[in-house]
């Protein structure tokens, strides 16, 4: 943990940043069945070297930025499935080292390190709804109140701030009461900065029916943010989003939406095909309206992280 900005770095001297893709798209991709309550967080109790193999070819692909498989754990979760307290916690702290030793073992090789500023690893704080697995992420229609929502992110949040991440990923957030409890929480740690990405349900709201511009204004004013910005969004909603966040604040905005495709909740499977170069074009738009930390979430991969950093890099 430090006083400066950990993104600074890579946007004063590139422009840019680039963030990875999805975690949980390329382990199942490698036949990993993630159906299950943890999702991705599974593997940190049966196949943690998984994990820390997706972070690493995120690396190999161009990837500045790697985020951690903690998105889905919680020590609430991971006792459900009969752990300890003590091993939950211990399962959080390894999703920070898997992250950590594949971004010191990819940084070892010299060659890595040709054009390349020295990668950071965000520890990722996932959504309420995420816990819950019933898609109330998408929706933010939650049962507790802010108050409530301080009380469940409060240990896991102090846990993974307590460790060598370089930034903390409040991600996916899809309710503006979630987003005032996590600032709560934040500004309880000094010296540690995150960025604060929703889910969006349109090009003017997150998930929950809020202006995104409220969110970004509510948090403009907190040194510890970061950035600011959407994930897990449709990337039609892109251009538009980073216009109502540019409208607001002059920090860094991050985007990293799902690859094109829809999910249907009925069915749960993810429909339609989308092209990893579109993706990578569509991210030079997102960057021209002032978007300047991209990748990529659900079903995207390292062949759309490597594109994205071509696309950035040729301008």
């Amino acid at each position: 943990m430090n006083d400066q900005n950990p993104l600074a770095p890579f946007l004063q001297q590139n422009g840019f940043l680039v963030l990875d893709g999805g975690l949980a798209t390329e382990l199942e991709a490698r036949g990993y069945d993630l159906a299950d309550e943890l999702w991705s967080a599974r593997l940190l109790i049966d196949e943690p070297a998984a994990i820390k193999q997706v972070h690493a070819d995120y690396l190999v692909a161009g990837a500045d930025c790697i985020i951690t498989a903690s998105y889905q754990g919680t020590i609430r979760g991971f006792m459900k499935r009969g752990l300890s307290e003590e091993e939950a916690i211990g399962l959080l702290k390894l999703s920070i080292q898997l992250a950590l030793d594949a971004r010191d073992e990819f940084w070892t090789d010299l060659n890595n390190r040709l054009h390349r500023q020295k990668p950071i690893v965000a520890a990722s704080i996932g959504p309420y709804g995420a816990a819950l697995a019933d898609g109330s992420e998408y929706t933010g229609d939650y049962d507790l109140d802010e108050e409530g929502l301080v009380e469940f992110h409060c240990k896991r949040l102090h846990i993974l701030s307590d460790s060598d991440a370089d930034i903390l990923a409040c991600e996916t957030i899809p309710s503006f009461k979630e987003t005032l409890a996590l600032a709560q929480l934040l500004g309880e740690i000094p010296g540690r900065f995150a960025w604060f990405s929703f889910s969006c349900s349109d090009g003017r709201h997150i998930s929950d029916g809020t202006p995104i511009g409220d969110c970004v204004g509510r948090l403009d004013d907190i040194e510890q943010v970061a950035a600011m910005g959407i994930n897990c969004t449709s990337p039609r909603f892109i251009p538009s989003l980073v216009q109502e966040v540019r409208k607001i604040t002059d920090k860094p905005i991050v985007v990293y939406p799902n690859s094109g495709e829809e999910y249907d909740p009925q069915q749960k499977r993810w429909l339609g095909i989308t092209d990893s170069a579109d993706f990578a074009s569509a991210s030079k738009l997102w960057c021209a309206a002032g978007a300047s930390l991209v990748g990529g979430c659900c079903r995207t991969g390292p062949e759309h992280i490597r594109r994205i950093r071509q696309s950035l890099i040729s301008g």
